[in-house]
């Protein structure tokens, strides 16, 4: 580990870890403010791969819980702890509570490559302008103008440029061209979001035929030499004691009622920590649980579907960037924040619990399953399957390719109503068992159409009812399930956490 001047590794103060409750988007988020460290909802591999800062198959070897098991890390450090120092005292976490050991190496993994074609369309740039790509307003397809640019500029830049991490799945962009220099140019691709207008197959251009047809580049899948973290040992934690150093608490907060005629929900959040959440009571519950399905909360008056509020408050502002950062404010966090101002103001009580709801059985229609490569920890992510084809680019409406790799109908039924929401193949995250009577471990790849792309059009999606194609190209999931897999959902009453009001009160108390 990296050591301080005079030989000391930097230490976490007081850590809580602890198991994470359910949430509906399954991702770690982590943020940094007020000597307040948290890692939510995160999975050991989530952990090890932020504190040596690989990327998402750069943690190798390991146990199935690995990717399974989600915790919550909080910790205290110092103010001002560089992105640097918190890693370090993230391993010294992990080695301690997690009693981790691990040793580097270099794998193949899959990464895009960007190569030389057979005749390069590129100006060479006299270097009068700004260096860098500039995005005119928005159209479909998204054009590009690139100026006084290096090929390794425009290279590393690609997945953070609108439209492109659609296609790339987040893996590595690796130059291969060998071109040096800088350079003029201009490109264009369609979104790879069904909803955005032209985008109909024949008006796309996909990422790779951009590079190709106008730049005289290719763009391919493959693999390359990468550095991993391998997991030579390691154990599930200790449940800690509760941290009360930093209660997460809102600065100051005020309840009102919304406006007359006021309906709908926002939650909106600025740099500076000003936070706005207008919604039903029930809809402040559901938020501050993590966009728990309205049909899991139970009891409570006829009032907290009907009174709007608005909460105003001021949380602190997240120091460290990280997945589920808005505009400087950490959502876990301002959740949380969010759940005790209920608890204080509202006297909300409540509790979860097991019942019998409305879920998914999934069952076997004509199996279409390919046995496992034993070699791959079991995991899901968004990807093509073991042959690199993308099938979305014939049908940019079934914009969704997931692949799951060494997993049982088990696992493969849970995560199926487990992914985020923005992403996720079931509307309301009904709860799905395995009923298939299937044994064995198997990788399994499905592509099909967001439920949000098509929520006026999902009717079947809703019943549970096998839906066909529509004329547009749309793919339910129940529809690709059976097509694609040969499975099926079937509608049932299932085993789901439901989340139970004791007690709250119709109006807050004062301000």
């Amino acid at each position: 580990m990296i050591a301080q001047p005079g030989g000391i590794t930097p230490k976490f103060g007081a850590v809580e870890i602890r198991t994470s409750g359910p949430n509906t988007i399954p991702r770690m988020r982590s943020g940094f403010s007020r000597g307040r460290y948290e890692l939510a909802n995160a999975t050991t591999a989530d952990l090890i791969r932020t504190a040596w800062g690989v990327d998402a198959d750069g943690v190798v070897g390991g146990p199935d819980w690995l990717d399974t098991d989600r915790f919550d890390v909080i910790a205290t450090a110092p103010a001002g702890s560089s992105q640097e120092t918190l890693r370090t005292m993230l391993k010294g976490l992990l080695e301690e509570r997690f009693h981790l050991s691990t040793h580097k190496d270099t794998r193949t993994q899959p990464a895009y490559s960007v190569t030389v074609g057979k005749k390069p369309r590129l100006k060479q740039s006299d270097g009068s302008e700004e260096a860098g790509c500039r995005l005119p307003p928005f159209r479909n397809p998204i054009l590009f103008e690139c100026r006084n640019t290096t090929m390794a500029a425009f290279i590393e830049g690609l997945p953070r440029m609108p439209g492109a991490s659609a296609y790339l799945f987040n893996y590595r962009v690796v130059d291969q061209t060998g071109i040096k220099g800088a350079w003029d140019f201009s490109v264009k691709w369609s979104t790879l979001n069904p909803a955005a207008p032209g985008r109909a197959a024949g008006n796309a251009i996909t990422l790779f035929d951009a590079f190709e047809n106008q730049l005289g580049l290719k763009l391919r899948l493959t693999k390359v030499p990468a550095p991993v973290v391998v997991v030579d040992r390691v154990e599930k934690p200790a449940a800690s004691e509760t941290l009360t150093a930093l209660p997460m608490e809102f600065e100051v907060a005020e309840i009102k009622p919304a406006g007359p005629g006021a309906r709908g929900s926002n939650v909106g959040a600025q740099p500076t920590g000003q936070v706005r959440v207008d919604m039903t009571l029930k809809g402040l519950i559901q938020e501050a649980w993590g966009d728990l399905n309205p049909l899991r909360i139970i009891g409570g008056p006829k009032s907290i579907d009907e009174t709007q509020w608005v909460v105003v408050a001021k949380a602190p502002r997240t120091e460290l960037a990280g997945v589920g950062i808005m505009n400087g404010v950490d959502i876990n966090t301002m959740r949380m924040m969010l759940r005790a101002l209920l608890i204080d103001r509202f006297k909300l009580a409540a509790h979860t619990e097991d019942r019998l709801v409305s879920g998914y059985a999934l069952v076997a229609a004509k199996p279409k399953l390919r046995k496992a490569d034993p070699a791959n920890r079991p995991g899901c992510k968004d990807g093509p399957g073991a042959d690199g084809k993308d099938p979305r680019f014939a049908n940019l409406a079934a914009s969704k390719l997931v692949t799951c790799r060494n997993f049982t109908l088990a696992q493969f039924a849970a995560a199926l109503s487990a992914w985020n929401p923005e992403e996720t193949i079931l509307f309301g995250f009904p709860p799905v068992v395995d009923a298939t009577g299937i044994e064995g471990r198997y990788d399994m790849t499905i592509n099909f159409t967001p439920p949000r792309v098509f929520q006026n059009i999902a009717a079947p999606a809703v019943t549970g009812d096998t839906a066909s194609s529509e004329p547009d190209g749309t793919i339910s999931i129940f529809e690709a399930l059976e097509k694609q897999l040969g499975l099926k959902l079937e509608s049932r009453k299932v085993t789901g956490q439901v989340l139970v009001i004791d007690h709250v009160n119709e109006m807050p108390t004062d301000n």
